[in-house]
């Protein structure tokens, strides 16, 4: 197994990895201070692509642009610095931002909405947008929305929540976009750290990044836990796969409210690990006004 660092721009959080295919490149993004950065595979070169708003995550149009989730409830395509918005704000959600999204076969995105203070008791939701860009709250009193991922068939959804330190299952109806029959799929002690971004691999495993827990774990359909891979950072917060057969990890962490000497000397970095795991690609949304 190698782990190597790919780029280090000292992320407060560093989050949402994501594979571009038709670019071969992977794009991740640092919250709290509003940046987007790319790593080209083909040149091996990285560089940031974005400041402005903060963006807590994103998805690939079809077209090839990126689909940027952002404060205020905000939803914008971006492609080379331009923006251009298919929701500008949502009215209750002015106070807070989004969280980890995904889009599904359809090119529907769910995406996790932070709490608003104030706002029904502080608590998050989770979204679904559909293609039209209509608003559907599918999942209320969420603690702290993350990382979501569908089983092998799109029969199953899953989904974190950060704050009960639980990924959640649901059925999943592709013809309607609706999830039902919500069962504990893992529960993480709390000495062991919090489940944050999450990816599904070619086999319908599922990896969870784990804030405070310095590592990524790979679970079975089942839920039943198969390894660990350690990372020279405390806050691991997300994971994804990519490359020209989805055969490299790709891997960000944060050190958000703290430093390199206590979170260790890389925490803020991209990684990539090659473990001889082989993910899949991620859906493409399809969003427009």
């Amino acid at each position: 197994m190698k782990i190597e660092l790919i780029a280090d721009y000292e992320c407060e959080i560093g989050e949402n990895p994501l594979w571009h295919p038709q670019e071969q490149s992977v794009y991740w993004t640092d919250i709290d201070r509003g940046k987007i950065f790319c790593f080209n595979t083909k040149t091996n070169t990285h560089k940031q692509v974005y400041q402005g708003a903060p963006v807590s995550g994103f998805t690939v149009q079809e077209d090839g642009k990126l689909l940027l989730f952002m404060a205020k409830g905000a939803v914008a395509t971006w492609e080379k610095g331009n923006l251009e918005y298919i929701i500008k704000e949502i009215p209750e959600d002015r106070e807070t931002r989004f969280n980890d999204v995904i889009a599904d076969p359809r090119g529907r995105v769910f995406c996790g909405m932070c709490g608003t203070p104030g706002i029904k008791n502080g608590l998050g939701r989770l979204y679904r947008i559909d293609t039209d860009g209509s608003i559907t709250t599918v999942l209320e009193n969420v603690i702290g929305p993350n990382g979501i991922g569908f089983n092998l068939d799109t029969t199953k959804m899953y989904y974190t929540d950060s704050g009960r330190g639980t990924i959640y299952e649901f059925d999943y109806d592709i013809e309607t976009g609706s999830i039902s029959n919500q069962r504990i799929f893992i529960k993480v002690p709390h000495e062991k750290g919090v489940p944050d971004g999450m990816t599904v691999d070619s086999k319908g495993y599922i990896w969870s990044a784990r804030w405070d827990g310095s590592a990524v774990y790979q679970y079975d359909p089942k839920g039943i836990e198969i390894q660990k891979i350690t990372f020279p950072a405390k806050k691991v917060s997300s994971v994804t796969f990519g490359g020209p057969n989805y055969m490299d990890m790709y891997v960000t962490t944060a050190l958000q409210g703290s430093s390199k000497e206590l979170d260790g000397a890389d925490a803020g970095a991209l990684f990539r690990c090659s473990a001889g795991i082989q993910g899949k690609p991620e859906f493409y949304s399809n969003l427009s006004k």
